[in-house]
């Protein structure tokens, strides 16, 4: 099963996106739905996607289950809920009670946009982790470089929880890379219990200036830290967009990969993200 571990649905007419409301983000402010995302699917091999949280919202994430209820191609949800609420167990036991509540199968908040850098490390999100963990669930870790040292100290504070980094922490492609990216990526690597997702990085480069060739070096530096068993492919589709066709991300990305080893490209597009969600 080729899997497609990073993607969105979103409708700015029925909910706000406070991150949407950048002029550059003009071409994705519309509606995107299954049906949209459907075609695209068929047409590029993928058999199954796995729907991430847009914005910090219950409501969002119930509708993400019953999307996912309602749609067999959507195996997974990687939702959110408020990790500082001291009755997070409850509301995830409510979320999985839901229609589609099965597929409930990680949690994530945009920590790049709080202003803390070491948000992760506060008590109350600690606390709010366990109970992530102690659900079985996955936590997907959405940081720049700022939030890398807390995301590696939280790595460690939770050896036996699972940890996915989206987006390979959005390298600094446009302005060339950075030394300190490069150097906390490898140190996050060596927490065993973090896979990564090879994901958005096109949007981190020029839109309409990129190719494989310029995306290669970070996909490698990743794939020499986390290892061929700890990279997840993922569209980040519709946010891709803004740089290219579905297509046209799945292509470059797979041809990186692929660069790396048959086995690199093979294991990125399904079985890792298998295990680092526990999906059935």
């Amino acid at each position: 099963m080729a899997i497609d571990a990073h993607q969105h649905f979103w409708d700015p007419a029925r909910a706000d996106y406070p991150w949407m409301e950048a002029p550059e983000l003009t071409p994705i402010r519309r509606a995107f739905g299954p049906a949209d995302l459907a075609p695209l699917l068929k047409a590029n091999g993928i058999d199954a996607s796995i729907v991430v949280q847009c914005r910090s919202s219950l409501a969002e994430t119930a509708e993400f289950l019953a999307v996912a209820h309602a749609t067999p191609s959507v195996i997974g949800v990687v939702g959110w809920a408020d990790l500082t609420d001291a009755a997070l167990g409850d509301t995830l036991d409510r979320l999985r009670g839901l229609p589609g509540g099965a597929k409930l199968v990680g949690i994530r908040h945009q920590v790049h946009d709080e202003a803390d850098p070491d948000w992760l490390l506060r008590a109350d999100v600690q606390r709010g982790l366990a109970a992530v963990f102690a659900h079985d669930l996955t936590y997907d870790l959405l940081v720049r470089t700022r939030e890398l040292p807390a995301a590696i100290a939280t790595a460690k504070a939770f050896p036996k929880g699972r940890f996915v980094l989206d987006h390979a922490a959005k390298p600094p492609i446009a302005d060339g890379g950075s030394a300190e990216w490069s150097d906390r990526i490898a140190a996050l690597a060596a927490c065993d219990n973090v896979w990564c997702k090879v994901s958005g990085l096109a949007t981190e480069a020029k839109w309409d200036d990129w190719d494989a060739e310029r995306l290669f070096p970070y996909v490698q530096h990743v794939a020499n830290g986390f290892g061929e068993d700890r990279l997840i492919f993922g569209s980040d589709w519709p946010v891709c967009l803004l740089a290219g066709s579905y297509g046209e991300i799945k292509g470059a990305l797979e041809a990186c990969l692929a660069k790396l080893g048959p086995q690199v490209r093979e294991k990125a597009f399904g079985v890792n993200a298998k295990r680092a969600y526990r999906l059935a």
